[in-house]
Parts: structure tokens; C-alpha cells; sequence
């Protein structure tokens, strides 16, 4: 029998949010009725200043979800990747530098 790849390992690992899976599922349903919210405002012709008020508090909710998300990552699949050591290791570190890169620019 082969031995399990790197990625192999990942996908039948559990994700490092998946203790608070049905908060970030009630934190992204509140965000999707933040975006239909703001369709509505705009179909509605609102004041530009409060649509805009309303797209960066929209803006900071999916920041605080990508945060929470990077954190788990960190604390548990780099950490375990950390911990058994050898390719995968620096695997994850990667993903998680480019991750923030990617938050960074957004």
C-alpha cells in the first residue's frame, strides 16, 4: 500500500475551523444579508454615504471571518504540519504566507 501524500493527509484531516464551523456559517449568512441589503439600497436609490457606511461594515465582517480562519489555519494545520515535520511542513507555511499576502492586498 502507498504512503499518504502531503495532500493525501490534508483533505482527510479535519480544517482547523471546523470546532467553530456553524459560527462562521451564522457570520457568513449575516454578511449575505449585509450584500442583499445593500443591492436593496441601491435599488432603492439611498443616500451614497449610507450605502457606503453599509459596504465597509460589510467589508470588516468578511476581514474578522478571513482572520478567524487564518488563525485556525495557524493553529492547527501549520501546527501540525510544524510538529510531523519534512515537506509538508513547509508547505503550509507557504500557503499561510501567501494567504496573508492575499489579505493584505485586499
Amino acid at each position: 500500500m502507498p504512503e499518504p501524500t502531503a495532500s493525501d493527509t490534508t483533505e482527510h484531516q479535519h480544517h482547523g475551523y471546523i470546532s467553530a464551523k456553524d459560527d462562521y456559517r451564522k457570520r457568513l449568512r449575516r454578511i449575505e444579508g449585509q450584500a442583499r441589503g445593500l443591492q436593496r439600497m441601491v435599488e432603492d436609490e439611498e443616500y451614497c454615504i449610507d450605502i457606503l457606511t453599509q459596504v465597509s461594515a460589510m467589508t470588516k465582517a468578511l476581514q474578522a471571518v478571513s482572520m478567524g480562519l487564518l488563525e485556525d489555519h495557524l493553529r492547527h494545520c501549520v501546527t501540525d504540519a510544524v510538529a510531523q515535520g519534512g515537506p509538508a511542513a513547509e508547505e503550509k507555511i507557504q500557503e499561510a504566507s501567501l494567504a496573508v499576502k492575499r489579505l493584505l492586498r485586499s
